[in-house]
């Protein structure tokens, strides 16, 4: 479904990303992992196409992408949740939701966020700026899943969010998986969460791939050298 092929990316004279290599198949959920400013959010906006590549290619769905623009990825089928979530705060819940209607036009109704995060029904008409992280959280998920992709990333979907909130999140992005058949790019810090989910994790340091594989075979002294603080 997604295929980065030695993929470059720099701030000005600045290079992040150093020759990354990352697969996602189809139906897969593949967990991104690495300590804080290794580049997984810089590897996402440029899969998004947020952020031009210096070198390299990313694949989707069978088709270059590499020059194309956000907009065009997003009706191609990539459904991107960003870090900090993103929702427009002066909108209510309804009307976040509706802007994913008109912009790409595949869904016909808000049926499918709403069953997948049913908290989010009492607070249709409430403004997306006072609602709590997790329930932002929701509404970025559910805005996504409006636009019908065939790959969801998302960037730190936990972070900053009550436990019982990410316990509906890792249930409803297993129902994602599951149900609606979608590849996963999840970028995600805490490790059991990971573990729980993921078919396949990839393992960044300094703006290159270390170390990636099945998640059962993920190892403790592995965990220690790349992702403990």
């Amino acid at each position: 479904m997604l295929s980065i092929n030695g993929l470059d990316v720099a701030y000005g004279e600045s290079q992040v990303l150093w020759s990354v290599d990352l697969e996602v198949g189809p139906g897969q959920l593949v967990c991104l992992m690495g300590r804080n400013g290794v580049g997984k959010t810089t590897l996402l906006k440029t899969t998004i196409g947020l952020l031009p590549a210096r070198g390299g290619r990313v694949t989707f769905d069978g088709c270059d992408i590499t020059a194309w623009s956000p907009d065009r990825r997003a009706r191609a089928g990539i459904g991107y949740v960003p870090q900090g979530r993103e929702i427009f705060p002066h909108l209510t819940v309804e009307e976040n939701l509706r802007m994913a209607l008109l912009g790409c036009g595949r869904a016909a109704s808000l049926d499918e966020p709403l069953a997948l995060f049913p908290a989010l029904k009492p607070l249709l008409a409430r403004k997306g700026g006072v609602l709590s992280g997790g329930e932002q959280q929701m509404l970025a998920i559910g805005r996504a899943l409006l636009t019908k992709p065939k790959l969801l990333m998302l960037d730190e979907p936990t972070e900053g969010i009550q436990p019982s909130i990410i316990l509906e999140i890792e249930d409803a992005l297993r129902r994602i998986k599951r149900e609606l058949g979608l590849s996963v790019l999840l970028v995600e810090q805490y490790l059991d969460f990971a573990e729980r989910l993921a078919d396949k994790y990839v393992i960044m340091a300094k703006g290159a791939v270390v170390a990636a594989g099945a998640t059962r075979d993920l190892r403790p002294e592995m965990v220690r050298q790349h992702l403990a603080v």
